[in-house]
């Protein structure tokens, strides 16, 4: 960067700090957001913007063509896009531009991937295992208790001892957004948790975290990661990432139940649509079942 500190840098700290004090977004979303914008900010100046009014939308269009032109995943550019959209639409309400030159420029489409879930005898074999030390009586708490109440990793570090209410069965989650949710804890996580805060009392620690590390301090993101990853290798499993846990959690619900509204509420979406993409591993695990039973299904060869 010159070292004039260009002037898109200064705006797009204003629209963070907008997006954190006003908006309350996660800080993890905020972060994402800055990275989009950076980038953005380094492409404009190294054309040559040095001013709202120079921003068209060519310039835009040719920051999308770069991204692509980069391998960037067309899922990755829409969210590029949606982090520009928002940044412009705040210059514009704060007077800094007449009009959005992100205004007409739609979205790439992006393939439609489900998510990998594990089947509930994938589950039990995760969780079909002994603790020996203190790390893993404490890896198998946070295993079931992602797949027991659907947490996202960030949730499950984010959970603090007094969050548990009526006796632990049921856990208040700070979500995306600062939305706050109430969520069942089942009966194994329930007793995968005490026993992992019986041996949580010989580590030293001042604070107020659920999983702490070795050290005393809040687990962090990466580490529950590999420690699941850990786990799913040791009980002879492929990877798994926590969010594998999380999807299986959603689907199981929904082939035992059929509620798609209360998974929403367990999961913590804000819109339906986001949970309905469930409804679609549950439509080809019925497939598979209908190929599999029915005397009409299977295909033979003419």
């Amino acid at each position: 960067m010159n070292e004039k500190k260009y002037f898109l840098i200064s705006k797009i700290t204003d629209y963070l700090d907008f997006l954190e004090n006003i908006k309350g977004l996660s800080a993890n979303t905020i972060k994402s957001y800055q990275r989009d914008l950076i980038k953005f900010s380094h492409f404009s100046e190294a054309a040559n913007v040095d001013n709202f009014d120079m921003f068209t939308e060519e310039i835009c269009s040719s920051w999308i063509a770069d991204l692509f032109q980069q391998n960037v995943s067309a899922r990755s550019i829409q969210r590029h896009i949606s982090s520009a959209k928002g940044f412009f639409e705040y210059a514009q309400k704060n007077t800094l531009i007449n009009g959005s030159p992100f205004e007409l420029i739609n979205s790439p489409k992006s393939p439609n991937y489900l998510p990998n879930v594990l089947s509930p005898e994938d589950v039990e074999q995760l969780l079909n295992f002994k603790p020996k030390n203190i790390q893993e009586t404490r890896d198998m708490a946070i295993v079931e208790l992602i797949y027991s109440s659907g947490l996202r990793v960030s949730e499950a570090v984010n959970v603090d001892l007094n969050d548990f209410e009526e006796s632990g069965n049921f856990l208040r989650v700070l979500g995306k957004g600062a939305k706050t949710r109430l969520v069942p804890v089942g009966r194994f996580a329930q007793s995968a948790i005490d026993k992992w805060i019986k041996e949580r009392k010989k580590i030293s620690t001042i604070d107020g975290a659920l999983f702490v590390n070795l050290r005393g301090g809040r687990i962090s993101t990466r580490s529950i990661q590999e420690r699941i990853k850990t786990l799913a290798l040791m009980q002879g499993l492929p990877p798994v990432n926590p969010h594998m846990l999380r999807h299986s959690f959603a689907t199981h619900l929904l082939e035992s139940s059929g509620d798609l509204r209360s998974i929403q509420e367990l999961l913590g979406h804000s819109s339906l649509s986001t949970t309905q993409i469930y409804t679609r591993l549950d439509y080809q695990h019925l497939i598979k079942i209908y190929e599999k039973s029915h005397p009409r299904a299977t295909k033979t060869n003419a």
